[in-house]
This record gives C-alpha cells, structure tokens and sequence, in this order.
C-alpha cells in the first residue's frame, strides 16, 4: 500500500493510492491561492488599475498543484468527493495521457461543471492584450517582490482550461450513487458514501476481500441542506486517509451566519449595499434560506437581492431537483409537493433576481440599496472585482467574506485603500478537530493517515494543542511530493474452490478440532480473480499415431507424496527398531532433538522437530526398512 501526496493544500487534495493492482486517484483539487499574487481582471477598464507602475503582470490565471512524482497516465481510477475537488479535473485529463475511468455522484459533476464554466467564463471574458511568462524564470523570479519570489514551482503554473476540454473531462465521468460498489478489475471494489457536506459529497471506502481503506474529504456532522454523513459505513478500516477538515477551526458556523444576518441588516438600514463574494453552489443556499427567515423580522422585505454568476439560473434549479441527494426534512417537501428551498419562494416574490451578467437586464433592474452575490471569492475575477470598484469607496458599503479558502486581507490588497467596510464571517461546515477525535473514537481504524498541518496546531496559534488531530495510534503525517507506505501489510488472498475439487478432499483430524487435507489442483487466475480446479486426467495414449496439436497438450500433474504429521516417541522407537533385530542401539541428545545410532549398521538416524535423516552407507533396502518404521509412528494425509 503506496500513498503519493500530489497536493500541499489540505482542504484541496490530490493523493494517489496504490492497493493491490491498482493505481486510484484520490480527488483533484485546483489550488487557486497562486491567483491572490496578480492583479484582479476588471470587465470594464479600471483607471486606478491600468496606472500602476512596475511588475505588470498580465499572465494566465489559475495554477494547477501537480508534481512530476508519478506518470499519470498510470492512474486507472479518479474518484472524486466533491465539487470544489475536481476542479483540476481537465489538467488530468486531457494533458497527461490518462486513459481511465471517473467516479463521482451525479450532483457532484452538475455542479462541478457549473464551477468550471464559471471560472472559464470570468477568465475568457477579459482577454489580456499581450502574455508575459519571462518572469517564471528562476533568475527573473528571485528579483520579484514577494510573495511572488517565495512562489514554489511557478513554472508548474498552468493558464485555464478552455470549456471544450471541461466537456472532454466531465465526458470520462461514471456516474455513481451512494452505497453503489463498483469493481475495479476484480482486484478491488470502491463505494462512495454520503459525507454530509454537499449536495453529492462523498467518503469512499476502498476494500478487497481482506483489507479496507477509508477515503474521509470534507464531510459534516453539521445539520445543513445535504444528506446527513454515513459513519457506521466506515468502522473496521485498516487505514483511514483523512483530509479535507474545516479551514477555521475557531468558528462556530451558526455564530457566522447570525454575524452574517446581522451585519447585512445593519448596512442596509444605513442605506449602504452589501457584496458577498462567492461560489454560485454550496453555502449561498444556506445564506439565502437563513436570510428568508430574517428578511420581514429584521424589516428588510424591501431591499431586493442579485445573485449574479453566468450559472446562477442553473445552480438554483439543480438545487431543487436533486431530492435524493437532500437531507430527509427537504425530501419530505418534495412528496408535498413544495420545493425543497425556500429560495424558490424569494424569486416568485421578486426578492431574489439572478443574472448571468451585469450587463443587459441587471443594469435596467439595479436598484440600490442591495445585497449582491457574486464570483470570485479571490476577488480577483468575476463580477465582484466591479462591484469592488464601484462600492469601494463609500464607507456606507460593506463587504462580507463568507467562503474560507482565501486570506481575505490578502484578496483586498489591490483595492487599498478602501473605505467600504470589510467583514469576516468564514461558514466552513466542514469536520473540526473535536468531531474528528469523536468520530475517530467511533469508527476505531487501525491507522490514521492525514496532512502534515493536522498534526501540530496552526502556525498563528502554537499554544492550541486542542486544534491538531489525536487518535491512538499516533496518525502518520504527509507532505506535498512525498510518498509514504502505508503501515499495513496485505497477508491474505481469497480463493475458491470448485465444489468437484471440495468433493474429493478427504480431512484428516490432526489434534481435537483440527483437521488437515492434502489439495491437489490447479490454480486459475483471471481478472484478479483465483479458482482452484481439479486437476486434468492423465492424457489417454492416443489411439492413432497422427501428430498431437500444440494446444492439445495438458499440463502434466505428477503423483504427490503424502504430507507427513506427528512426532516420534523415541523409547518406543528404540524398542521398535530391537524388535526388528536391530541391537546395540545408542541414543544421543542434541540442541535440536535426538541421534539413533546403529552401531553394527554403521547408521545415524537424526530426529528433529520438523524433519527426519536416515543415514547409511549405499544401503537401500535397509533406508527402506528403516524409513517404514519411521513412518509407523507418523500419520499421512
């Protein structure tokens, strides 16, 4: 059991796993952090921008986390856990010769298309004038500001896909539901569970008849709008790989989205409007059905809000339709019929307007004071980066941070100075470090493996020993471009046996409970799969004397010779051999048993625990005889 770390990033992974023949990758995370160190693509050409002086940089985008550590064009299965960790899907894909499968739930890969046609959209849509790549060079690099110069690997950077090659990725998906095994080439067989983080997030467990691997990325014990998370599913795992937990550990998600509510009422009573940089799945379905319970208690039933994105339309009504995949309260709204998010009600009223752009209808209908949603949470692309413009500098506007992935001083860097007020309310949904250590008392695996950052306590908060993972066994910690082997070694492999072949055994009771029997077979092997057969009949003499065919050959079984068991009583041996006219019989002891001379023999008979020599001098019938005692006192099977 080999595991290759491909991703630095613990809440973005890329791990492969070798386990028995096959070689399966574990999600593929699209670490965008690397888009915080350019300037952010304004649609419309911003002035203040266009000014700067220096470093320019007007290159691609967004950053693939890939090391040279293994060719994936190896890689036979992908199996993704969720939406926001398949994003580097058409890297894989379409540039490194992978010829395999992807499994991923049906959610997962709707809303993860609408993720990548986002981001392609906002990317394509601010063609630059020119492309500089010179400063990727390792002498240029070290003269750059930082954090550019500190950037790892920024040759490894990688422009962004193009929507064709996010058609040719999603195409190679499997779709696959919940408990469903799938085989893979007999060897091993995969089943995602539900994780309770998102609509179609998964765990998934990796077994073979005699070992079994748990896959543990971004789940819940939370009760927000996804199926709840199946942990029975993941007792008895020799090895659970755990990534994926939340990214701020310190906030309590429901205390957020209260600061959330409560901030956003108090800007707009102020008359200033309010941006909310986001993702067009996921947690906006929660702001938005916790923001329908508050609108008429907190007097904001007037104030209208856009959820702008070029998949907003979409996004709303995949929600709506993916019952299954929903917990059991918006389920049972379904058979009523209701649908299942109150956010429905919020368009039919006019609350909730959604866009594909600003331009075109959204300019006509813009009414201010309001709340937008919008992309990127980078603050880098997208519409947001206008509405940053547009707001910024009135101290009446507030901006409220909600997703967790990006430093959100780091993101505001580029519009300082700024007179909107900034609000950081990070909902993460995702495990903590006290669920962890609940869940992992549960399901009790043999061994933890996880990302290095989850065996110590955060950088900013050394004296928190409480925010690192703890389990018994210690966990085993990885880094980006390590490989490690997993501490569990495979000691057994299931075999059938063909019910003729069954028929013919003939066991022996060796000790009280204990019976042996000698199998002579032949073993077939195919598709991972081993059959012991009865073994061919000696060929008959063929009546005629044409040639044989090749392929009529059979391979030849030879007589066996019987297996031997028990032990020799060496008193009785003696007597035994005196009976037999053997005299003058001496018997030494040794370390390792006993020696029986025959003087006038001039022969040794060496008895040990597990063998038996009898030594004499170019005498056969008398080996014979003697070996027919021996066995007088030893049980054949």
């Amino acid at each position: 059991l080999k595991l290759y770390c491909l991703s630095g990033h613990p809440t973005l992974p890329c791990n492969v796993l070798k386990f028995k023949s096959t070689t399966i990758m574990l999600d593929c995370g699209l670490d965008m952090t690397s888009t915080l160190n350019f300037l952010p693509l304004p649609l419309v050409q911003s002035p203040r921008l266009s000014k700067l002086p220096g470093w320019v940089l007007k290159d691609g985008s967004t950053f693939l986390d890939k090391t040279e550590l293994l060719d994936l064009s190896t890689v036979d299965v992908i199996l993704i856990s969720n939406y926001h960790c398949m994003m580097a899907l058409p890297y894989i894909t379409e540039y490194t010769g992978f010829t395999g499968t992807v499994y991923a739930t049906e959610p997962t890969v709707q809303i993860g298309r609408l993720l990548m046609e986002e981001l392609v959209n906002s990317i394509e849509r601010v063609p630059k004038a020119q492309s500089a790549s010179m400063w990727k060079n390792k002498e240029v690099q070290r003269l750059l500001p930082t954090p550019l110069k500190d950037a790892v690997e920024v040759s490894m950077w990688r422009k962004c896909y193009t929507m064709p090659e996010v058609n040719a990725a999603l195409s190679k998906i499997q779709l696959v539901g919940y408990s469903q095994k799938i085989e893979l080439f007999g060897a091993v067989q995969v089943t995602p569970l539900s994780s309770g983080y998102a609509l179609g997030s998964s765990n998934w467990i990796i077994q073979s008849h005699y070992e079994k691997v748990s896959y543990v990325s971004g789940s819940s014990l939370l009760t927000t709008h996804p199926q709840p998370m199946d942990q029975a599913s993941l007792k008895n795992s020799d090895v659970l790989i755990l990534t994926g937990l939340t990214q701020i550990p310190t906030a309590n998600p429901d205390g957020m989205v209260g600061e959330f509510c409560s901030n956003l009422a108090m800007t707009v009573r102020n008359g200033g409007n309010v941006l909310v940089p986001c993702y067009p799945s996921g947690v906006i379905y929660d702001l938005l059905e916790c923001l329908y319970q508050y609108i008429d208690s907190a007097g904001l039933s007037n104030v209208p809000f856009y959820f702008i994105s070029p998949v907003a339309n979409s996004s709303l009504e995949f929600s709506q339709i993916f019952a299954e995949w929903l917990c059991h309260n918006k389920q049972t709204k379904v058979y009523l019929p209701e649908p299942p998010f109150p956010h429905a009600e919020l368009i039919q009223t006019n609350k909730l307007k959604h866009y594909p752009s600003i331009h075109g209808d959204f300019s006509n209908d813009f009414k201010q004071p309001c709340v937008v949603f919008t992309g990127h949470p980078s603050l880098r692309f997208g519409d947001v980066v206008h509405f940053m413009e547009l707001w910024g500098k009135s101290s009446l506007n507030t901006v409220i941070f909600t997703e967790p992935d990006f430093s959100y001083l780091d993101a505001l860097a580029p519009y300082q100075p700024l007179a909107m007020k900034c609000v950081y309310c990070p909902i993460d949904t995702r495990l903590n470090f006290i669920q962890v250590s609940k869940l992992l008392k549960e399901v009790q695996p043999l061994h933890v493996v996880c990302p290095e950052q989850y065996t110590q306590p955060p950088p900013t908060q050394s004296h928190r020993t409480d925010l690192m993972v703890d389990c018994q066994p210690p966990p085993m910690s990885y880094r980006r471009a390590e490989v490690l082997t997993l501490p569990y070694k495979r000691r057994y492999e299931k075999i059938e046996i063909m019910p003729e072949l069954a028929d013919s055994l003939v066991p022996l009771e060796i000790k009280p409970g204990i019976s042996l029997a000698t199998v002579s077979a032949v073993l077939h092997t195919k598709d991972n799969k081993h059959v012991l057969q009865l073994p061919p009949k000696p060929p008959q003499p063929p009546a005629s004397k044409k040639r044989k065919r090749v392929s009529d050959d059979v391979p030849e079984c030879k007589p066996l010779k019987p297996l031997l068991s028990g032990s020799i009583p060496v008193d009785q041996f003696v007597q035994t051999l005196e009976k037999h006219g053997f005299s003058d019989v001496k018997v030494e002891d040794t370390a390792k048993g006993h020696i029986v001379l025959l003087q006038e023999a001039e022969t040794l008979i060496q008895i040990e625990e597990d063998s038996t020599h009898i030594i004499c001098d170019n005498d056969e019938p008398l080996r014979v005889k003697l070996r027919d005692l021996v066995l007088k006192f030893l049980q054949k099977f």
